[in-house]
């Protein structure tokens, strides 16, 4: 497995427990992070001493490409899983990816949205459907706590892809209709500061680094995001398990999973509705267990 998530080498981390379900699967499951943690020239060597009978491969660009140059020198056969939001790639990028995705023995999407954006460049490739798997349980176990207003949260990487500047100004919008909205963000990345700038004196909470979302979704009425694209969305699948709505663009599985979705001008108007509705999220997704994923999982890299 060629991947890009480092997570995969930490122990006791989600991804590092879909790696173990996946080793489950296998005789031998070696899993590589290029270029972040292992080098071309690790790769080659384990490729050239094992000679596996599959390779799989995290997206469908550099990482599908350096799959399939493996595939010809030393056989096996080429699996590109897809997480990226095609159509939020520039022309160049989806070209390139189109170039591996059309060679790979095996493809697997992680919704049906990325399955029909493959086959818009691809519409011969043998593809499947799996989502990444997530362990609902914890997040349909929590329970409501009481508090005071209302709160809206907020969970993503502070990058701009997802668009966390404009939970701010969804918010100031908010609060012309509910004075007592409040608004705690998740999350870290490059734009902290910029994020902290702007919520200065507003009722917005800003966690110092990562959180765990459980801390946070017992006593929140709306989950909103804000999203420019995301190629799965588990957030939202953590909110509507616990029972928070989510209100949402149609990006990711937000549909799917029984998000409000609503065009981008409309996420005020649809949080301040949620906020004075009190209505409950209810996950429409259904979704495998463990052993179940597991075994799906296996069959995608036919």
């Amino acid at each position: 497995m060629i991947s890009g998530d480092k997570n995969i080498l930490v122990a006791g981390s989600d991804a590092r427990a879909r790696l173990e379900l996946q080793r489950g699967q296998v005789d031998q499951l070696d899993a590589f992070v290029w270029p972040q943690a292992h080098s071309l020239w690790d790769i080659v060597t384990a490729a050239r001493k094992v000679h596996y009978d599959i390779i799989t491969a995290q997206d469908p660009f550099f990482r599908g490409h350096l799959a399939l140059h493996l595939r010809q020198l030393f056989g096996g056969r080429v699996n590109i899983q897809v997480h990226v939001d095609l159509a939020s790639c520039s022309w160049l990028r989806r070209l390139f990816a189109k170039l591996q995705l059309w060679r790979a023995d095996s493809i697997r999407a992680v919704s049906e949205n990325i399955k029909q954006q493959v086959l818009q460049i691809a519409p011969k490739a043998k593809i499947s459907v799996l989502p990444v798997y997530t362990n609902i349980s914890e997040f349909s176990s929590v329970s409501r706590g009481v508090h005071q207003g209302k709160k809206i949260l907020w969970m993503g990487r502070f990058e701009e892809e997802k668009n966390p500047l404009e939970a701010i100004n969804i918010l100031k919008e908010v609060l012309k209709e509910i004075p007592n909205a409040q608004l705690t963000m998740i999350g870290d990345g490059s734009l902290r500061q910029k994020l902290s700038d702007a919520a200065a004196n507003l009722p917005v909470l800003v966690p110092v680094g990562w959180q765990n979302p459980l801390l946070y979704l017992d006593t929140a009425d709306v989950l909103l995001s804000t999203s420019k694209h995301e190629s799965w969305g588990a957030v939202f699948v953590e909110a509507l398990a616990a029972g928070v709505p989510v209100v949402a663009p149609d990006v990711g599985i937000a549909k799917e999973a029984g998000a409000i979705v609503v065009p981008r001008p409309e996420l005020a108007s649809a949080v301040i509705k949620v906020l004075r509705s009190g209505e409950r999220g209810v996950l429409k997704l259904s979704l495998p267990s463990a052993a179940e994923w597991a075994r799906a999982w296996q069959k995608t890299l036919i």
